[in-house]
């Protein structure tokens, strides 16, 4: 038994180090989600290889327990903080669209059959300035704006690749330059908006992303799509905020290649722990990985990270507090 959870426990967590190419062969990304519980294995592992004396084992066991601690570290320890004035701005009653500061959330609406409702109190009670939404549909957009979106964020960029699904952004503020798609993505449009920070003096380009889902036939295609969105790392007109459905976590390669050395994930910069989003509709079954992100760019510190249940959506919307310097 120490052998068995050991070999899997090793499986997993080399699955998290391999190129790419490797990565995107069938099954290896869903493998890779669960890399933060082959740490249990491994411990698992650990414990039974002592009781039986297979002090081989037990080493090999130490080792997966090592690089798994080394690799999970910065989701618990931070070296970034958000200073009190940003907590104090949005523990308003209501939002400062002309400070440093915001409140921001992106959700995957489920093919627009998550609550409209859910959505716009979750606005609402968390006084969200900037909204990015995934697999929205004409009749979700409609149904948002009958529950009074446009009393919280007025302004808002939607666009479909195909006329049936798409994404979405919504801010309490103007959307310079709005852009149906920023991305250049096979997988969908990806819009994009400008928002002013302190009394316009910062500018903060805002994209709303879903790329590929990996599942059989679909696992070159998942690749490419997160390829495209590392492309961003390029462009140096403007400093972003990437939020939405990655379909991926930061044990997953290509997502690596997205943050770089630009581009930071806000869960894991502010030591907010593991941050699972998904699946969130499954009765009995927690949340057990992270495949929303809210990625920053240099020089905007996040935290106060958390997530929020939408009935109807299988992913759980994901919130966050940024402070642009």
């Amino acid at each position: 038994m120490a052998w068995l959870c050991l070999l899997v426990a090793l499986l997993g967590t080399v699955s998290c180090e391999l190129p790419e190419e490797l990565q995107s062969l069938p099954y290896v990304p869903v493998v890779a989600a669960f890399a933060p519980w082959f740490a249990a294995l491994g411990l698992i592992a650990l414990l039974l290889a002592l009781a039986s004396r297979r002090w081989f084992a037990a080493l090999l066991a130490l080792a997966c327990l090592g690089l798994q601690g080394w690799w999970q570290y910065p989701y618990f320890v931070s070296h970034t903080h958000l200073d009190n004035a940003a907590v104090s701005a949005v523990g308003e009653s209501h939002a400062d669209t002309h400070d440093s500061y915001a409140r921001v959330m992106t959700a995957n609406v489920y093919k627009g059959q998550a609550s409209a409702k859910a959505v716009v109190e979750t606005v609402s009670n968390q006084r969200v300035e900037v909204l990015a939404l995934q697999e929205t549909t004409k009749s979700f957009i409609r149904a948002l704006k009958e529950e009074g979106i446009n009393d919280y964020l007025p302004y808002s960029q939607v666009s479909s690749s195909d006329g049936k699904y798409g994404n979405a952004l919504f801010s309490a503020t103007p959307l310079d330059s709005p852009a149906d798609d920023d991305v250049d993505s096979s997988a969908s449009f990806m819009p994009g908006g400008t928002v002013s920070f302190g009394n316009g003096k910062a500018p903060i380009r805002f994209v709303s992303v879903h790329t590929t889902s990996p599942k059989p036939g679909y696992w070159n295609k998942w690749r490419t799509s997160l390829d495209d969105v590392a492309a961003m790392r390029s462009h140096k007109d403007n400093r972003y905020v990437l939020m939405g459905d990655f379909n991926a976590t930061t044990d997953h390669t290509p997502f690596r290649n997205i943050l770089g050395s630009r581009f930071h994930d806000a869960a894991q910069s502010s030591a907010s722990g593991f941050v699972f989003t998904w699946p969130a509709d499954k009765p009995g079954v927690p949340k057990f990985t992270g495949i929303d992100h809210i990625v920053l760019d240099q020089g905007i510190v996040a935290g106060q990270v958390a997530t929020v249940p939408i009935p109807g959506s299988d992913h759980a919307a994901l919130l966050a507090t940024i402070a642009v310097q």
